[in-house]
């Protein structure tokens, strides 16, 4: 067998080099490789760091396609600024001058309901409102629904410290208008998410703790907006609530790549298998071996584990079938984007706002469309437009199996039905992200309290992405950091 590293012959502990491999080459593997280089360095340390990549690309679902002067995203095409951990990586990596905010002149999201685009009441912030007149003006709440929206005020907090739904806790606090008509459609088109089985803990933690400490979410969510506009963190400061890059959002792993120093990137190989290696060293601690599918092999004194936990679950199944079974409990979500461009003067519609989403009562066979030329500058030629339509999710996730053809001729006829749209598109561009989209469901946080125990007993593996704490770009960067933090302790525990 060829053992791709160490050497042969090669022993890290005669050079006091540590040897750290990452699976997965996703904006979590890269951001953990920069995290523990960062750390090494300031820390005097010696680290060898591999990634493994199976594909022929890094970057994960951060996926850019440039044509003609289009600027496609693939994948996610924005992060957001209230977790900043991906602003001050960007500027770290020194591409902060490129930080592109969202078009303010057409900051509004609409809501297709018995088929209608109705504006969504200004002032509602993560589907809780904060100002009274736009609710009161609003088209798309029924007169019942807003006067249960204003109950919230009366509505006691919750004793009980156990996990509930998203719809269970909507339900509970603003009403099932509420459910439907907001939460349900902005979920399902950032989460692809089934709200009835969504942890409301582990995927909103915010709305826990502000029903805890102020007893409302409207009164909470009023005193926060105060705070904000006293006092502006510095980080944020200048910001949209999202945030890309000028020049597409690849530009973030393409720079981290081009960053890190000591980091060995290896691609189209993929790791099959993890096993312990019959070798120990004189510290006790455990060596691994990392089986590839083309029959080499790896060896490393840690192993950071940055892919999708059902992956993750097949690599460790042979070393750790406990764990192998607990990772294959949490579900994905299949989902696929459709962008689609036009000639300006081929549409009518005004497109005066960033996009829709569609609640599940509307059976459409989209779940949300952005106005991507409306949304960010710099995307199209100035005589196009560009709208971008997200297929699949928790209740039409067989749609993803359509043929290209078919699924782009399926989206002209939505966006002709919802839109009026009756022209051939100029360009059209099709992605596919089959269970890319990991779900937390009730029980999240004690599924990741089990691991974390399981964990503790493997010295040396670790575990991160968006299918445990990092959900977004933002989140995936700031638990790549936690997770180089904790491999650094590991080794060197009085650091």
């Amino acid at each position: 067998m060829l053992f791709l590293f160490p050497p042969s012959g090669f022993s890290p502990y005669k050079m006091s080099q540590k040897n750290i491999v990452i699976i997965g080459g996703g904006i979590s593997g890269l951001a953990t490789a920069y995290s523990l280089e960062e750390r090494a360095k300031r820390n005097g340390k010696s680290l060898f760091i591999t990634i493994l990549e199976k594909n022929n690309r890094v970057g994960g679902s951060i996926l850019t396609e440039r044509e003609n002067g289009f600027i496609i995203e693939g994948g996610p095409d924005c992060f957001i600024s209230e977790k900043p951990y991906a602003l001050q990586l960007c500027k770290k990596l020194g591409i902060g001058d490129n930080l592109l905010c969202t078009n303010n002149e057409f900051r509004k999201t609409f809501v297709l309901w018995k088929g209608n685009l109705h504006e969504l009441p200004e002032g509602v912030m993560l589907m809780i409102p904060t100002r009274i007149v736009p609710i009161l003006k609003s088209s798309l709440i029924s007169s019942i629904g807003k006067l249960r929206m204003a109950m919230e005020l009366l509505i006691p907090k919750k004793k009980s410290q156990e996990d509930e739904s998203l719809s269970e806790f909507v339900c509970r606090r603003l009403g099932k208008d509420v459910l439907d008509k907001i939460a349900e459609p902005l979920v399902a088109g950032i989460h692809a998410a089934n709200p009835d089985t969504m942890s409301v803990k582990s995927t909103f933690p915010k709305f826990v703790q502000m029903e805890e400490e102020y007893g409302s979410l409207i009164r909470a969510m009023i005193a926060k907006k105060q705070m904000m506009n006293n006092s502006i963190s510095e980080t944020t400061q200048g910001y949209t609530m999202f945030m890309t890059l000028k020049n597409g959002l690849d530009e973030l792993p393409v720079t981290i790549v081009k960053s890190l120093k000591t980091t060995n990137i290896i691609k189209d190989k993929e790791a099959v298998r993890v096993v312990k290696s019959p070798s120990k060293i004189t510290t006790g601690e455990s060596i691994y071996k990392i089986l590839l599918k083309d029959g080499e092999g790896v060896d490393a004194d840690a192993i950071v584990f940055a892919t999708p936990s059902y992956e993750t679950a097949r690599l460790l199944s042979e070393l750790d079938g406990i764990m192998s079974d607990q990772l294959d409990k949490i579900p994905y979500i299949s989902t696929a984007t459709v962008s689609l461009a036009y000639k300006k003067n081929a549409v009518s519609h005004p497109m005066n706002g960033f996009g829709f989403v569609v609640p599940k009562p509307e059976k459409r066979k989209i779940m949300a469309a952005t106005w991507v030329s409306r949304k960010f500058s710099y995307r199209v030629p100035e005589d196009s437009l560009l709208i971008r339509c997200f297929v699949g999710g928790y209740y039409n996730e067989d749609l993803i199996f359509m043929d290209d053809e078919d699924m782009i001729k399926m989206v002209k006829g939505e966006l002709k039905d919802i839109m009026g749209i009756d022209a051939d598109p100029i360009l059209a561009r099709l992605y596919r992200w089959k269970k890319a989209m990991p779900q937390y469901t009730i029980g999240h946080d004690e599924r990741l309290t089990i691991l974390n125990r399981m964990l503790s007993k493997e010295h040396g593996l670790f575990l991160t992405g968006s299918a445990y704490r990092g959900i977004g770009i933002s989140g995936c960067i700031n638990d790549a950091d936690l997770t180089a933090d904790a491999v650094i302790k590991h080794f060197y525990p009085a650091q």
